[in-house]
């Protein structure tokens, strides 16, 4: 049995309903402590459909500055 499911994941779905409270403030320090980078492009795919809620510029621009965070390589990690 496969456990693999389809669609976003948890985190995306819980962020898209953060995003609908209108609270950016909450949402940019989810996105800013995000998963991965993966959930961070659907969470973003999701939030440009005509169905996604209204539009925060600024959480927009945390989006946008988590995914090059999260996809350029790491100059430095802790031992």
């Amino acid at each position: 049995m496969s456990k693999h499911k389809s669609g976003p994941s948890d985190w995306v779905t819980k962020m898209l309903a953060v995003i609908r409270t209108g609270n950016a403030q909450a949402a940019i320090a989810q996105i800013k402590a995000a998963p991965s980078a993966k959930d961070v492009a659907q969470l973003r795919a999701l939030l440009q459909l005509p169905s996604a809620p209204a539009r925060h510029p600024n959480v927009d621009t945390a989006i946008n500055e988590q995914v090059v965070a999260l996809a350029s390589p790491r100059l430095h990690r802790a031992p």
